[in-house]
């Protein structure tokens, strides 16, 4: 017994002997080739990576406005089928839903939307062409009209009277070629120019083609992703930008043509004639922010002035708009569309200036649109660290956040 004691002993301490053997010589190990010192990343790379992205990124935003500008015959019509392919989404996800094909849906969806436009045309082209046609004959109304604002103003007087004898001269030149409204959307694309018509064609056929490959487009853009996080959050992006504005464009859609019925009723009550083209006016206006309903109100001013004798009762129309106005404006739309789509109203400035600088008046149409798309992809996205790249990271990506007193949060 004391002999296996005695062996164990020996063995034990002859283990521990060589760990302690080893252990002081484990720092002395030459390091192989493959064990080298980290790399140490030189930070004046980094930042000179950073400010090339800058330059350009800033290179880009200067020059694509005039990008845009300079081919709006290109692009103009592609934003705009892109914006209405957008809106009309979930019109084809609920036909795809019943069983239909793509094809067969998308080509549904473009159907009811060239319907949808020809009624519009039907209700205001062509009866505002018709009624403002007779402008230069009603010149003598509105100046009657005016005559007690006139008075004030001896100078606009004579700018009125001036511009008025040669809107006056218009209808004796052209008294020899009448020329007929257009009384539908073909006739209008008939009487176009052959480049309005190649890009109404070409837009067409971008919202067909768009829609008929929208599931698949997807699918493969989602399962490309690499991780299962890259597919979801890809997944989060198209939807919400799906999402926003198509029920943007819906709910603004279905207000503004409530809108104009009501606008549209009170001017059937007081006798101002076409007032479904004034109601269709309204509507159409009214997509653009600020701006739109201003127009709307000045354009039934002058309806008004052209139709009824005493001014009271010609700036009733315009005094109609802008009560409806005031009201869809502060109540209505507040309370339906709540918090989740507000926008700030320098952002939509910003974005109504720009687009209608670059398109015009088409531009002002889409400038909330484009704003919401920006918007939700810049945020699934992420903004860029510059005030981090000029003053202390050198990089444009955010480091994680710091506690409050300069602790890295992990």
């Amino acid at each position: 017994m004391s002999n296996g004691e005695s062996g164990m002993g020996a063995s034990l301490s002859a283990t521990v002997g060589g760990a302690a053997a080893v252990a002081p010589s484990a720092p002395e190990t030459p390091a192989s080739a493959d064990d080298g010192p980290p790399p140490v990343i030189d930070p004046r790379r980094d930042r000179l990576l950073a400010a090339l992205t800058l330059i350009a990124g800033v290179g880009l935003v200067i020059g694509l406005p005039f990008a845009l500008k300079a081919g709006a015959e290109f692009f103009l019509p592609i934003t705009i089928a892109l914006v209405i392919s957008i809106a009309l989404i979930p019109v084809l996800e609920w036909l795809e839903r019943r069983r239909l094909p793509s094809w067969l849906a998308a080509l549904i969806c473009v159907l009811t939307f060239l319907a949808a436009a020809n009624v519009a045309l039907a209700a205001i082209v062509v009866p505002a062409i018709e009624f403002f046609r007779r402008l230069p004959e009603r010149i003598d109304r509105i100046q009657a009209n005016l005559a007690p604002v006139l008075d004030l103003y001896a100078s606009l007087e004579k700018y009125i009277n001036k511009a008025a004898a040669h809107i006056a001269t218009i209808p004796k030149v052209r008294a020899t070629t009448p020329v007929s409204p257009p009384s539908s959307l073909l006739d209008l694309i008939a009487t176009s120019a052959p480049t309005a018509l190649v890009q109404i064609f070409f837009g067409v056929l971008v919202v067909f083609f768009f829609l008929a490959g929208w599931t698949r487009t997807r699918r493969r853009t989602i399962t490309s992703r690499a991780s299962f996080g890259g597919a979801m959050a890809t997944a989060r992006v198209i939807q919400d930008v799906v999402d926003d504005v198509s029920a943007y464009l819906g709910t603004i859609t279905a207000i503004n043509i409530v809108l104009g019925l009501i606008v549209s009723g009170a001017l059937w009550l007081i006798g101002m004639p076409y007032p479904l083209m004034w109601g269709g006016i309204v509507t159409l206006l009214n997509y653009i922010p600020y701006f739109g309903p201003i127009v709307a109100a000045l354009l039934l001013a002058v309806g008004g002035l052209m139709t009824f004798p005493d001014i009271w009762v010609a700036l009733m129309p315009a005094g109609i708009m802008i009560g409806c106005h005031l009201l869809e404006a502060n109540a209505v739309t507040p309370f339906i569309v709540g918090h989740r789509l507000t926008i700030s109203p320098v952002l939509i400035l910003i974005s109504l200036s720009f687009w209608s600088w670059v398109w015009g008046t088409p531009g002002a149409l889409l400038a909330v649109p484009l704003l919401i798309i920006m918007q939700t992809v810049i945020g699934a996205a992420g903004k860029p660290d510059i005030a981090g790249f000029l003053f202390e990271h050198g990089t444009l990506v955010s480091e994680r956040k710091r506690g409050r007193w300069g602790v890295r949060q992990n």
